[in-house]
């Protein structure tokens, strides 16, 4: 048997005609390149199809109308959007607070429809022609309402970072009626933390200003 290979197998194959060579490859890459920087090169179809797919990533997203301190808005905002954030990053009103961002320590207190809610609980997007008020929205011109008047003359804070929380919900809790007595107070103020332990005086404040004192 003979071993010899033919010179059609030992030759490497050839080289088809449309693969360009080293040399040209380089070329074309350099010249794509520059081009791209001086920015001929606007969108192709990779970077059509990064931005439609960079579109269907987006949040969906929603309008609401909502009456805050007597003013009217209409916004859009992502479904996702707490009324704490709505108010402070899209309003402008940073007087409710953002604390713990969970519900337990009522620095973001505010009122929707007359009741207490912890705003940062709450979903912008459900709150379509609803009434909010907010600490900026108590006082009557120069005129301070009762109980913030009240936290002034019992000097009823310390730091200050939850006394907007603790005004609202104690006008909340005087509309409601929870004012009986000071253990009925710290009862329906149990939702307010205050860190630097003014309860006394906060208690106090309350009572002055639904007229207990």
């Amino acid at each position: 048997m003979s071993t010899e290979t033919s010179e059609s197998a030992a030759l490497p194959p050839t080289r088809p005609s449309s693969t360009p060579s080293r040399r040209t490859f380089i070329a074309t890459t350099s010249a794509a390149g520059g081009v791209i920087a001086a920015g001929g090169l606007v969108a192709g179809p990779s970077l059509l199809g990064v931005e439609e797919a960079v579109a269907a990533e987006a949040p969906p997203s929603s309008r609401v109308s909502l009456t805050v301190n007597g003013k009217r808005y209409t916004v859009t905002v992502d479904n996702r959007t707490s009324l704490l954030d709505l108010l402070r990053e899209h309003l402008g009103l940073t007087g409710s607070k953002k604390g713990c961002n969970a519900g337990a320590c009522g620095a973001c207190t505010v009122l929707v429809d007359g009741r207490r809610v912890n705003s940062c609980l709450t979903l912008a997007v459900r709150l379509e022609d609803a009434a909010v008020t907010t600490v900026e929205g108590l006082a009557k011109g120069d005129q301070l309402h009762p109980l913030q008047q009240a936290f002034i003359d019992q000097d009823a804070f310390q730091c200050g970072y939850c006394t907007p929380g603790q005004i609202v919900s104690g006008v909340g809790c005087m509309q409601e009626g929870h004012t009986g007595s000071a253990e009925e107070i710290r009862e329906w103020m149990s939702g307010n933390i205050c860190r630097c332990g003014c309860y006394v005086k906060i208690v106090r404040a309350v009572e002055q200003a639904s007229g207990r004192k």
